[in-house]
């Protein structure tokens, strides 16, 4: 073998290489296995190495362990209030993130409006789109006081809630607006007449629900049950129109239809990795942070005079990756995901606060488990 210049390489016999380090990876392969590392033209090394034996030949067992995997899972929640929640779950496979993200928007029940029966529309509005309008309200009310309810069920008061809404425009007055607020909840189940009752008949009225008594009175029912939104438009009104009707809600699954969803939104990203290869300073420095439209880096003052680039705020990159864009910036700045730390957000629709709703897809998910721990004994 010889070089450009002709001068010959010497060989080196394969058993005169230096041995690998037993029981631990190398640099690069540890970065490979635990980054994504983004480069200008594309992510690579985006897969998770999950075979135990991938790198048996260094002494590695890259098996799952329970012990190790209870030493790294942690969670910790960076924000929460009554309707959104953002916290970073770590030591976990993208797998399970995506388990439960999709847990939250499908498989949660929440009570959502079902049934509507108009008993009198004379709005520009047909009966169906307010229908539809009305199912999509996210109502505030705890779906685990409730049951499913299925064909053969007769409505009542631990599977059903009744709605009544019942808005008149005068006829000299402005348009009106039909908003949330105007349904009404009926603790006493229905009001309307499922059949005419004949006059002087001793027989029990009957309406679209049986329930043995009021809602109000069950346990578990403290606030009142309305909708999770006050300020919704469902409809609007011109002079001398109206609009009466009464709603039912019932239990479901956002798998089902989307108006169950629990959820705004759920969603997760890998944690950013910033890394300065070099110390970058000057006007090298300046020009690193006008590259980032997010304001990743910063500038730092060096003690004795001159200014370095300081990777300041990595948690809000978007990989847009104009840092590392032409010039060689990849031989400078570094970008890269870490595959095991989930920056996960979640964002209630009002029915239950985003820290229940996900303690209870944690529920969901322990059940699965155990469904499939029983079928395998």
């Amino acid at each position: 073998m010889a070089d450009v210049k002709g001068q010959k390489t010497p060989k080196i016999p394969v058993w005169d290489l230096p041995d690998v380090p037993k029981g631990v990876l190398p640099s690069h392969i540890e970065l490979q296995r635990t980054r994504v590392l983004c480069t200008s033209a594309a992510p690579t090394y985006t897969e998770s190495v999950q075979y135990s034996g991938a790198y048996a030949s260094m002494g590695v067992d890259n098996s799952l362990s329970f012990a190790q995997f209870k030493k790294n899972f942690k969670v910790d929640i960076i924000s929460l209030d009554e309707d959104d929640m953002e916290f970073d779950m770590i030591g976990i496979d993208a797998a399970i993130a995506n388990a439960f993200r999709r847990i939250l928007i499908a498989e949660l029940p929440t009570m959502a409006i079902q049934s509507v029966f108009i008993a009198n529309n004379t709005s520009v509005i047909p009966d169906e789109s307010i229908a539809h309008r009305l199912g999509l309200v996210p109502l505030k009310i705890d779906p685990r006081l409730f049951d499913y309810i299925s064909e053969n069920d007769e409505p009542n008061e631990k599977n059903t809630i009744v709605f009544k809404l019942h808005v008149r425009c005068g006829k000299k007055g402005p348009r009106l607006s039909v908003k949330s607020n105007e349904l009404k909840w009926l603790p006493n189940g229905s009001e309307l007449l499922l059949d005419e009752s004949t006059p002087g008949s001793s027989s029990k009225v009957r309406t679209r629900t049986s329930f043995s008594r009021s809602q109000d009175s069950l346990p578990g029912f403290k606030d009142p049950i309305g909708p999770g939104n006050n300020d919704i438009l469902i409809a609007r009104l011109g002079p001398g129109q109206e609009i009466e009707l009464e709603a039912h809600a019932n239990k479901g699954i956002g798998r089902t239809h989307a108006k169950w969803s629990p959820v705004a939104t759920a969603w997760y990203r890998m944690l950013p990795e910033i890394v300065l290869l070099e110390e970058i300073k000057g006007d090298k420095a300046e020009e690193l942070v006008k590259k980032c439209p997010i304001k990743v880096f910063d500038i730092e003052d060096i003690p004795g005079g001159g200014r370095k680039a300081t990777v300041a705020r990595p948690r809000a990159c978007t990989l847009c990756r104009e840092c590392i864009r032409g010039d060689d910036w990849e031989k400078l700045v570094a970008v890269r995901r870490v595959k095991d730390h989930f920056i996960f957000r979640v964002e209630s629709t009002g029915a239950l606060p985003p820290d229940v709703l996900f303690t209870e897809a944690v529920k969901i998910l322990e059940q699965k488990c155990e469904r499939v721990i029983a079928e395998l004994c």
